[in-house]
């Protein structure tokens, strides 16, 4: 009777140990699935606008070896633009006026949000996107639906056809401590590209307004063209087609 006793509590409470473990190693699980997509940022956008503070937060150079990197931003002085995707760039800046790749690698940069992401997941968007409004709720929706927490901020990548992209590469004139928005959209090259396919990296979060996203957006986007020869800040876009739309997996 003593044995019998003995094996009718010990039984529940190996069970009861294991249930533990297993709990312990989901919740790890768990944790690193997060980890591997989490965003990174240094500086701020209202520490320009409002304090004209257009020094160095973040030295590239640190982050010219770290696999599956995607990351935009400004360079130091606002002196151009942070693209890079899986680790490859296609950071600009204006050099004697015309748009010219660099290598980012060799400057910092003055704000600079980043994300490792080993793979990503692609879905199809409808066809019906007309603004850069439009573009927000749809990433907001597919987002939560695909079980994304949308109140962490997570990056994504846009590939397909617009009507219209609005873009600028910031060239910011020394001693000129009066920012604006519409100022750094126009400090270097600018303009509208018609019927253009790119490729666009850009974050979400709708709880980093005047860090890396402006008061009026919850995205940060800059983009490539296909043909690799034009990549800077994303201002606005139009008529989007047989877009697809890539988020972590």
């Amino acid at each position: 009777m003593a044995n019998y006793n003995r094996n009718f509590w010990i039984i529940p409470m190996i069970r009861f140990f294991i249930a533990i473990l297993l709990l312990i190693t989901l919740q790890s699980v768990t944790l690193f699935a997060q980890s591997k997509t989490t965003v990174e940022y240094y500086g701020a956008l209202r520490a320009t606008i409002q304090q004209a503070d257009i020094s160095a937060n973040a030295d590239l150079s640190e982050f010219k070896e770290r696999e599956n990197l995607y990351a935009l931003g400004a360079f130091e002085n606002l002196k151009g633009e942070i693209l890079i995707l899986d680790g490859e760039s296609f950071s600009t800046q204006a050099i004697n006026d015309e748009v010219q790749f660099i290598d980012p690698f060799e400057e910092k940069a003055n704000l600079l949000v980043t994300a490792r992401v080993e793979s990503w997941e692609a879905i199809d968007l409808p066809g019906d996107i007309q603004t850069m409004e439009d573009l927000q709720n749809v990433i907001e929706e597919t987002a939560d639906r695909h079980g994304l927490d949308i109140d962490q901020p997570f990056p994504f990548i846009i590939e397909g056809e617009f009507g219209e992209i609005e873009w600028h590469v910031l060239d910011w004139p020394e001693g000129d401590n009066e920012h604006t928005h519409q100022k750094h959209r126009t400090s270097g090259p600018n303009g509208v590209l018609e019927s253009q396919s790119a490729k666009i990296l850009g974050f979400w979060s709708d709880s980093h307004h005047g860090v890396f996203t402006h008061h009026s957006t919850n995205l940060h986007m800059h983009f490539v063209t296909e043909d690799e020869t034009l990549a800077g800040h994303l201002d606005g876009l139009a008529n989007g087609e047989g877009l697809t739309l890539y988020l972590p997996n």
